[in-house]
């Protein structure tokens, strides 16, 4: 966990979401999570960061519990808390929320700790975790870094040599899983594998950011009506399976059996 601690002690979580390039991700999650929502619903927000999704559901009047491991997003998730009661923070590791009850919440929220998990045990736990807290039919959002996106990016940046040399790809480029790399990488073969052990069904699976990542610069400087009409395009796109690979982020959406108590 040091080489995550370290990677945000300097980078600033917030940020990120106001370039119109990046806000792509968070809106077309917020879309699927919106799609799902009813009123009185409880929410678990696991690996909540500095509480996008967390803050934006408390505002809308939803009570979400909010877990996060880092010290540095737990005082920031504190801060915004206190001025909404329906905003509870917990300091928790993803792959062990022991001190959370089972089949409690109606949406699960897993939209960070997946980036940062390395080994198939940790990502097993975690997505364990998230399946047992969730109630019996309720819904489960997990979202990856997408390996041959990031794969292509490297060539772009002409550092796929350093990659190759380092012994960091494999001989068919999948990004090996290193703690020092900070994310972790994954392919939907893989995602598909690992899902295959537990008692859900995949609602949808949806390339978040699709394009944004590679064309960020000009997105950044598309007028508010481009914007719209690039969104509209974005969401007829995200889904698709013949287009799904083209993004950076995934986001697998599934749903707790309901016998499964």
């Amino acid at each position: 966990m040091n080489y995550v601690e370290e990677y945000y002690a300097q980078y600033d979580e917030d940020a990120r979401f106001l370039r119109k390039s990046r806000q792509t991700e968070y809106l077309t999650t917020m879309r699927y999570i919106q799609k799902y929502l009813f009123s009185g619903a409880r929410i678990l927000e696991i690996g909540a960061g500095t509480g996008r999704y967390s803050w934006a559901l408390a505002k809308q009047g939803y009570c979400v519990d909010a877990v996060e491991l880092l010290p540095k997003h737990i005082e920031l998730l504190k801060q915004k808390s206190k001025s909404n009661s329906n905003l509870h923070i917990y300091k928790g590791n993803a792959v062990d929320l022991g001190f959370l009850h089972s089949n409690t919440y109606d949406i699960v929220l897993l939209l960070g700790p997946m980036y940062h998990l390395f080994s198939e045990a940790d990502k097993s736990k975690a997505l364990a975790e998230a399946i047992r807290t969730a109630k019996p039919n309720g819904v489960i959002f997990a979202a990856y870094c997408n390996n041959d996106t990031t794969v292509c990016n490297l060539f772009l940046q002409r550092r796929i040599a350093e990659f190759r040399n380092s012994n960091t790809l494999t001989e068919n480029f999948q990004i090996k899983p290193l703690p020092e790399l900070v994310f972790a990488f994954s392919r939907k073969t893989a995602i598909d594998c690992l899902m295959r052990k537990f008692s859900v069904r995949r609602l949808h699976f949806v390339g978040t950011d699709m394009l944004s990542e590679f064309f960020g610069d000009a997105i950044d400087d598309f007028s508010d009506s481009e914007f719209l009409l690039y969104m509209q395009y974005h969401f007829q796109m995200c889904e698709r399976v013949d287009s799904v690979g083209m993004s950076f982020h995934f986001l697998d959406v599934f749903q707790k059996d309901g016998n499964n108590s």
